[in-house]
């Protein structure tokens, strides 16, 4: 077992404390947000979510049974709109014809199989599904993404030409198997990735700076 992933975690939780993610108040609210973050701030998914709540339209069936075209309309400020109004009823659809809107159903089925419906899904990438499965199943599955990626590349912990599937396999292996953990580290690497890991690194005050290569930060590839 690689201890840098624990000391990681610990280093990041000392020095930032609880983030409280996902920022849902039920896990069908989070699937939606999985939706609506996509290449956007989360203030911006709050505005929409605002609309589709003022509209009482947190249900599965109440929402899969709203047009597209108003769909897109209520969800305008969360951008690309009509794009992610589509993508959110492909979802939708999954959720209410194989599951009858039931997510204690959806999230009781085998993990695996259900991450595979979920990336069957037009719309929904590796990220989103993994985000819907640790966010709203509650299910033991770590998220990766661009800043994920990034922090451990620069570090030199993992190779650059890593993919998706080989960091989360490093980051589950290197773990126990526990849902909270998942939660929080991704969330701590997301809020110090947004901070300091940009694409032109801000390593100043950022808590990982002791933890560069001597030679400097390591360049991604993606």
């Amino acid at each position: 077992m690689n201890s840098v992933v624990r000391e990681v975690y610990d280093q990041l939780f000392d020095a930032l404390g609880p983030q409280h993610w996902w920022p849902g108040e039920s896990p069908f609210e989070v699937m939606v947000g999985a939706i609506l973050v996509q290449n956007t701030s989360w203030k911006n998914v709050e505005k929409a979510i605002a609309r589709l709540r003022e509209r009482d339209l947190f249900e599965p069936r109440a929402l899969f049974a709203v047009p597209i075209e108003e769909l897109a309309k209520l969800i305008r400020p969360a951008g690309y709109y009509r794009m992610k109004a589509k993508r959110l009823h492909n979802l939708l659809r999954l959720v209410v014809q194989r599951y009858d809107g039931d997510l204690p159903a959806m999230f009781a089925a085998c993990p695996a199989s259900l991450r595979e419906e979920l990336l069957g899904v037009n719309g929904v990438g590796p990220e989103t599904a993994d985000s819907i499965l640790l966010y709203a199943g509650e299910l033991p599955v770590f998220v990766i993404d661009t800043y994920t990626y990034r922090i451990m590349v620069r570090h030199g912990w993992v190779e650059p030409e890593i993919d998706y599937h080989g960091l989360q396999e490093f980051f589950e292996s290197n773990l126990p198997e526990d849902v909270k953990l998942y939660n929080e580290y991704h969330a701590l690497l997301v809020r110090v990735g947004h901070r300091h890991c940009r694409k032109t690194p801000q390593c100043e005050g950022c808590p990982l700076a002791n933890r560069l290569p001597d030679s400097g930060p390591v360049t991604p590839e993606w």
